[in-house]
């Protein structure tokens, strides 16, 4: 069943305050990575849930995957969707990486564009 517009609005709330946490640990503990967001479409919620981590450059992305900080970056998005009341596991996938220079390079910039263009095709 899907969520009423007011259910709707108190998850994206929920969301935003919970991944603004994992957001600030992160940029603490993850060389590179600057911010990130997440998209959602509430038709087909939670699976369409995803979360992008931004990093600056595309080597500061290669080099932190490299270094095994993605364990880390799921490790804090699951903690935050949890405390959001999603279960990480009944997500498609949840977690990516992405980089502003990709997004200068491939979209002049356009995160709008960017994300809700990778929502389908980018894992």
């Amino acid at each position: 069943m899907p969520l009423s517009k007011r259910d709707q609005t108190r998850m994206e709330r929920q969301l935003a305050s919970c991944l603004s946490q994992a957001c600030e640990a992160g940029k603490a503990e993850v060389v590179g990575f600057s911010w990130l967001a997440h998209e959602v479409d509430y038709a087909r919620f939670p699976e369409s849930l995803q979360v992008t981590w931004v990093f600056v450059t595309e080597a500061q992305r290669a080099l932190a995957i490299g270094q095994g900080q993605g364990a880390r970056m799921q490790a804090l998005t699951q903690a935050a969707l949890a405390e959001a009341g999603i279960d990480m596991s009944a997500l498609r996938a949840p977690v990516r990486s992405d980089s502003e220079e990709a997004c200068r390079r491939d979209d002049g910039g356009d995160w709008q564009r960017r994300l809700a263009r990778n929502a389908t095709t980018r894992h």
